[in-house]
């Protein structure tokens, strides 16, 4: 579990005074480290473009409202209410819908009666409404009922959790969740901007955003202990002077109305108001009072022309300028661990390479393919550190398997704790195999980065695969133990293929939790290229691991059947794994040591020119193993480059590939595999209808369509901050 979740769960049982010590001194903290744009950021004083100022020439807006957190402030409303309407002032006062209280019907209509707003407040105030994206679809449905039932038209969400692309599943007018600046709020990344904006949404939909821009009552007054409304005052005459808007959030659980003492969680009403004295005086007739609602509608009617633009994820960013608003997200940090070698590894290179180019910074820990190579070395724009020498050994006991792994993990808990203390990562994404590897980002865990647990491969089952156990055995039962608890360690869960995800969401993760990321290809790798060879030989080419689930043994065995028939055939494999001592003896067995050479794998870069050069791709995995189910990049890197395969009819290619654009043959079948080959290589007509229809496929599911949705991914996780 998130411990963002695991705070707010617990919460209520931690004394309210110990849990002020620690955030008082965490308050204190962050005033002095933000003193240079708190409470005053100078850049958020941009006025829009094309801006036409306020409503009757007025200087700026005055916007006040209130968030009503329990019973107390419930029953402070009224007495709120006078003091704002003695004040000649009006303002919103946002409810929870299921809180612990219920607001009721009367009062509601009073408020209303009085010239005053209602608001929707969240749906629980519980710190989980932004956890995650399924189950915030599900509370949307709830929240939009409360808006209707209130005819309200504006939301507020609790403890200011945000994320403006997933707000367009309410049905409102305008959200108030962000501000100008504040670091004191557990996800403190501001807009930067005094000015309400337009988020547009599908459709030529979308909603107002009003970020409060003075200081909310909590932290001045409880928090920081300050004695007075003279912060506000000072930023009230900044905001004047920039013509912006003065959005206040106060809520009346905090204010005292007795003339008692007010308590350590109080502050008394007189300080809230002065300051509304002290507006009425200094800039009479120089503001306009609207509510939000009012506010929002005149700015869709003025403004949502001029000023539009498109969110493409969450808003970040408490020093970027929101004239660049939106359209971009502040530079992140993010290590990816995966214990293989990055070069080979297509599936991390895309994820490390679509972050670096939009200006994230990206180190990657991974294995050393030789012992010559650098320890750390620029790979484009991203940071590869190589900790460990690849394994040489053939790993058939299952103590050589683990314990390169182990070491792995050791190396990159320790380098990773390292780093993150001086310079905090923002993500880490852990690639399994193992699923264990999440521990190693403990550290940044608990200091706030959020955890990706990215499945290629289904340990459990792969475990049982490689070494021949039944699914109940106790090694496999551990391992099913392991991937639970990464899981529940891990903020997300990506998960390789579909028929996968079925099987992890029953076992070990909630479904809102996980997303499905199947290997798709990278565009700007795989293409169809001219051909640089011309040496009348027809390849058949295999790239990828040597391990007994992917048939290499039922390939070479086909590939005997077919050497009579196509003398000028040849079989490439470019791997490494396990099973590549028996695949050698088998081909020496064969007498295919002249037919049959084994590469050591390639680099991304270079694999697609030899795959483009190749007659023929070839996909043997086993149906009666891990293989049944494990998707294979291979397939669609072939088809990219404008070469046919052949690929093993099993239940994950099936679920993803028709007979019209790869040609199947029944898994470990070497004669079917054979007949295939030989069709594929001799029946011109067949191949060109193929790849044409192939390559087609792969432009509309290439990696290219679904990068925006991987960096959407890591935004929206950055978007909630543990508190």
């Amino acid at each position: 579990m998130p411990s963002t979740s695991l705070y707010y769960r617990i919460k209520p049982y931690v004394p309210w005074r110990v849990r002020m010590i620690f955030r008082r001194a965490v308050a204190h903290s962050r005033k002095r480290s933000h003193s240079h744009d708190w409470p005053i950021a100078e850049a958020a004083g941009e006025r829009p473009n094309k801006w036409p100022g306020w409503p009757d020439g007025k200087r700026f807006a005055f916007v006040l409202t209130h968030d009503v957190e329990g019973l107390k402030g419930l029953a402070r409303v009224r007495e709120l209410m006078q003091l704002e309407m003695n004040a000649g002032l009006r303002s919103s006062f946002n409810f929870i819908p299921e809180g612990n209280y219920r607001v009721t019907r009367e009062m509601r209509e009073e408020l209303e009666q009085n010239g005053f707003e209602v608001g929707v407040h969240d749906l629980h105030h519980d710190g989980m409404l932004y956890r995650e994206r399924s189950e915030f679809a599900e509370k949307a449905e709830h929240i939009n009922r409360y808006l209707h039932e209130w005819g309200a038209a504006g939301f507020r969400s609790g403890f200011m959790h945000h994320d403006l692309d997933w707000a367009h599943a309410l049905n409102i007018k305008y959200d108030a969740s962000t501000f100008d600046t504040d670091p004191f709020e557990p996800q403190p990344d501001g807009v930067n901007k005094i000015f309400p904006f337009w988020v547009e949404g599908p459709n030529g939909t979308g909603y107002v955003e009003l970020p409060y821009t003075l200081p909310q009552d909590f932290t001045l007054f409880v928090l920081l202990r300050e004695q007075g409304p003279d912060i506000w005052k000072r930023k009230l005459k900044w905001i004047a002077e920039k013509g912006g808007m003065a959005l206040l959030d106060v809520h009346p659980d905090y204010i005292n109305f007795n003339k008692q003492r007010a308590a350590g969680s109080e502050y008394p009403a007189p300080w809230y108001r002065e300051f509304l004295e002290h507006l009425n005086t200094e800039y009479r007739g120089k503001f306009w009072n609207p509510l939000p609602r009012e506010l929002a509608d005149w700015y869709a009617q003025t403004q949502k022309v001029s000023d539009k633009f498109k969110v493409a994820g969450p808003v970040h960013g408490l020093n970027g300028s929101v004239g660049a608003h939106l359209k971009s997200v502040p530079r992140k940090r993010v290590c990816m661990i995966a214990h293989s070698i990055y070069e080979t590894d297509n599936r991390v290179i895309r994820y490390a390479n679509a972050l670096a180019e939009r200006g994230d910074e990206v180190d990657v820990l991974a294995l050393k393919r030789e012992k010559s190579l650098a320890d750390v070395e620029m790979i484009g724009k991203v940071r590869v550190h190589r900790l460990q020498l690849r394994s040489r050994k053939d790993q058939h006991g299952r103590g050589a398997y683990l314990l390169p792994l182990l070491r792995f993990w050791f190396l990159s808990t320790a380098w990773l704790t390292s780093k993150h203390f001086w310079n905090r990562y923002d993500v880490i994404h852990v690639h399994n195999v193992p699923d264990f590897l999440a521990f190693a980002a403990w550290l940044p865990r608990l200091t706030g980065a959020k955890i990706i647990l990215d499945i290629h491969d289904m340990v459990p089952e792969f475990y049982a695969s490689k070494f021949q156990l039944k699914p109940d055995s106790p090694g496999v039962k551990m391992l099913e133990k392991v991937e639970r608890a990464a899981a529940a360690f891990s903020d997300h869960v990506i998960i390789s293929n579909h028929l996968w995800h079925k099987v992890f969401v029953a076992r070990s993760a909630h479904e809102g939790k996980c997303s499905v990321y199947i290997n798709r290809v990278d565009s700007k790798l795989f293409y169809p290229r001219d051909r640089m060879r011309n040496d009348g030989k027809l390849i058949i080419m295999f790239p990828g691991g040597l391990q007994w689930h992917q048939g290499l043994d039922i390939a070479i065995k086909a590939f005997a059947r077919i050497t009579q028939k196509l003398p000028q055939a040849e079989f490439h494999i470019y791997g490494d794994g396990n099973m590549k001592p028996a695949l050698l003896a088998l081909t020496k067995e064969l007498n295919l040591t002249e037919k049959v050479r084994f590469f050591e794998p390639l680099p991304a870069m270079q694999i697609a020119q030899v795959m483009a050069d190749a007659d023929l791709g070839v996909v043997p995995k086993r149906a009666d193993s891990f293989g049944n189910e494990a998707y294979s990049t291979k397939i669609m890197e072939f088809m990219s480059v404008g070469v046919p395969v052949v690929v093993s009819s099993t239940k994950i290619d099936r679920f993803y590939f028709s007979d019209s654009v790869v040609k199947f043959f029944e898994s470990g079948n070497e004669a079917a595999l054979a007949d295939a080959m030989v069709e594929m290589l001799t029946n011109e007509e067949l191949r060109r209808g193929m790849v044409a229809r192939a390559s087609q496929y792969a432009i509309q599911n290439s990696w290219e369509v679904r990068k925006a949705d991987y960096l959407q991914l890591v935004d929206s996780l950055c978007s909630v901050s543990r508190k």
